[in-house]
């Protein structure tokens, strides 16, 4: 109970609220069922929350383990006090319960351990009583074969005193409050360093706050430092720190060892406690750091899968080159491919008239709608030339650019190799290309979520961290959508809640035998699609043109009767979902009375009566359609001040890169991204929006153009 109820605290929930969805996630529930179909018992949490939820639960688990153990260990060493039993209950981090276990840990050897060995101890004490007299013959009585004279034996003392006091809980809490509050970040360029490009210049010389560091200068700094191009240190008031340990120490100066006393204070500083701490400050900056990446890789991709499909597109995949030649695949409105073809329209080849005639007869054979143009190598040449076909022909055709980020990974996939085992890897990557703007979800499920670059300092983070979050998202943005279970593949079918990739191919299999499924009640009948399986899954899984009209829609079979109550009480037909009779009905129905007539909750009815309005509704819809062009800009044809509108490729803590047309994308700063103050430009701007930006610098030598969304 004391976990749940630090869990409610943290997200701010009631203890109800976590001990119910604790107990539906214990009972093999998923978190997409949850979030959808089980909102009146957890109140209304959504995915985030649930996972939120969950990972602190874990924490708090693992917390309250590991004080229970790191009590009965102090305790087996009889060194257990009432004092050690309030600090370790009061500690609310893993870091915390570890350094107060710091001291009674069995260490490797140390100088001060070497000296408690040699019988030293006992001495170190009697230094630290501050005596106002200390006899040679009491010090030399000490003396052993490690320790032979008194310069020797005083100095085993002051290590023995060193670890001593830098080991006490409040001192290294004191410690530790200076660097993490008040302390000062330093990074100095290496005599020896090397950085070409000079990408890490700005950290040549870099001093801030450790408590306002952002985590994009964190992961900058430890990656400069990994590469040895920049030192690091974290400078504090050490002379605060030495006087407050001597006031508690040391401060009686008549004692004939308050200066040994003192010198042991200053050594454990520099050589132990300092460094350690040191060590844990940098530690948390970049565990913080590594979690806000996390935190922004995972919602730029959950934008970048829920882009809206360009429905009932014939779209021409155009994967760009050089040398090698441009790529191109034609996919039909269901993403079946219906041709390859290779042009060279550039340098060194330079085949134009050629490539020319190979697009138009493309566009005009196949009715081409659109050209998704991947933004790799040669991708604004490649604009160019397919914005010069379009005017020179008068196509009815428009193009965009595409993110080509993990195509080649997927293209030189097995599951690739196995759907076009026929064709080159790039011409599977053409394909990824078209597949990118027809069904932007569909197809990047396909690929490993760390390929798809819309992160910051994504190599840097630890993997299975990553993996997981990025997991779970491409799972929350599949479930949101919906899966039409006739035509998805068993890659999509796989992330739907309650299936596994065994059974998303059985799915496959079955449909491959059987032909259509026309009922989710069919889906029963699929092998490895058990009771719980089928509970968790049916409301995800979409029949377009079944027996049942409430099969195309995101109500749960569980809930088919509530629904035909509904729409029997506002007399409707189930052949009226989407009409303006059924808008117009629930517009001015009562519903809280409506609930109590069809005996269920509030949460469930509403989302009958959105299905109801809107049976076929993509939850994408609510996001901006790609941007569509006909014309390619110049770096030589804009100016500051120039108005355009811009898709917006990724958000990092400083900002957001916009693809205004250019061959590299514009920042907008984070200082430009809003009139008022904003604590991360997410909450501005997300991957996939089409904004309007003005230039507001450019930069001739470097080619590149600073972007701004407050106007001139």
């Amino acid at each position: 109970m004391n976990q749940i109820e630090a869990v409610a605290k943290q997200l701010q929930i009631s203890e109800a609220q976590v001990q119910t969805t604790l107990t539906l996630l214990e009972e093999g529930n998923t978190v997409p069922f949850i979030a959808r179909y089980r909102k009146e018992m957890t109140k209304g949490l959504d995915e985030e929350q649930i996972r939120e939820l969950s990972e602190m639960y874990n924490y708090q688990v693992q917390l309250e383990k590991r004080k229970e153990d790191v009590l009965r260990l102090i305790e087996e060493k009889g060194k257990l006090t009432d004092a050690i039993v309030a600090e370790i209950k009061e500690a609310t981090k893993l870091s915390q319960v570890e350094d107060i276990y710091r001291p009674y840990k069995q260490k490797k050897k140390t100088r001060a351990g070497l000296a408690i060995a040699a019988g030293l101890e006992p001495l170190a004490n009697v230094f630290l009583k501050l005596p106002r007299t200390l006899q040679d013959d009491e010090i030399l009585a000490y003396a052993c074969e490690a320790y032979p004279d008194k310069e020797a034996i005083i100095q085993g003392a002051k290590d023995i005193i060193a670890e001593k006091i830098t080991d006490k809980q409040n001192v290294r809490n004191k410690i530790y409050d200076s660097m993490a509050n008040y302390g000062k970040l330093v990074t100095k360029i290496k005599k020896d360093a090397e950085d070409e490009k000079k990408v890490y210049q700005m950290y040549y010389a870099f001093e801030g706050r450790v408590s306002s560091l952002q985590p994009h200068n964190v992961m900058a700094i430890d990656r400069a430092e990994k590469e040895k191009v920049i030192s690091v240190n974290i400078e504090i008031n050490e002379e605060y720190i030495q006087n407050w340990l001597f006031t508690r120490f040391a401060k009686w100066e008549q004692s004939a060892t308050v200066d040994y006393v003192k010198e042991a204070i200053l050594d454990g500083c520099k050589r132990l406690a300092f460094p350690s701490i040191e060590r844990m400050v940098r530690s948390e900056l970049s565990e913080k750091a590594h979690d806000a990446s996390i935190d922004v890789f995972s919602l730029n991709l959950e934008k970048l899968l829920l882009q809206p499909p360009m429905k009932n597109k014939t779209i021409l995949g155009f994967d760009p080159a050089f040398r090698t030649g441009c790529k191109l695949a034609v996919v039909n409105d269901t993403g079946k491919m219906e041709t390859i073809a290779v042009i060279y329209p550039h340098q060194p080849v330079n085949k134009v008239k050629e490539a020319t005639k190979t697009l138009v007869d493309l566009v005009k054979k196949y009715n081409i709608d659109l050209i998704a143009i991947g933004n790799g190598t040669a991708s604004r040449e490649s604009e160019r030339f397919v914005s010069q076909v379009i005017k020179d022909y008068n196509l009815p055709v428009a193009f965009t650019l595409v993110s080509e980020a993990g195509a080649s990974v997927y293209s030189a996939s097995k599951l690739a190799i196995e759907e076009f085992p026929k064709l080159h890897v790039e011409e599977r990557s053409a394909i990824s290309i078209a597949r990118r703007l027809l069904d932007p979800l569909s197809e990047l499920i396909k690929i490993d979520p760390q390929s798809i670059g819309v992160g910051q300092y994504q190599h840097d983070l630890p993997v299975s961290k990553l993996k997981e979050r990025l997991n779970f998202v491409v799972e929350k943005a599949v479930n949101l959508v919906g899966v039409n279970i006739n035509q998805a593949s068993a890659t999509l079918l796989s992330n739907v809640a309650g299936l596994t990739l065994a059974s998303a191919k059985s799915i496959v299999d079955y449909r491959e035998k059987e032909g259509p499924i026309l009922s989710r009640t069919q889906i029963k009948k699929i092998p490895k699609i058990g009771p719980k399986a089928f509970e968790q899954a049916a409301g995800f899984l979409r029949i377009e043109d079944g027996k049942q009209p409430l099969d195309r829609t995101a109500i749960h079979p569980e809930s088919y009767d509530v629904a035909k109550k509904v729409l029997q009480e506002l007399r409707l037909e189930v052949s009226d979902m989407g009409t303006d009779k059924a808008k117009e009905a629930i517009q001015n129905c009562n519903r809280t009375t409506l609930a109590t007539t069809v005996e269920t909750d509030a949460y469930t009815l509403d989302d009958i009566l959105d299905a109801i309005t809107m049976p076929l509704r993509d939850y994408r819809d609510k996001y901006d359609a790609p941007l569509l062009r006909q014309d390619v800009l110049s770096f030589e044809d804009i100016k500051v001040g120039d108005v355009f509108e811009g898709v917006v490729r990724n958000v990092v803590d400083f900002g957001a890169f916009v693809d205004i047309g250019l061959k590299e994308d514009g920042l907008v700063h984070i200082s430009q991204l809003s009139e008022r103050r904003i604590n991360h430009p997410s909450d501005v701007v997300s991957v996939g929006d089409i904004i309007k930006v003005w230039v507001y610098k450019k930069d001739e030598e470097k080619h590149k153009v600073q972007l701004t969304i407050r106007g001139k």
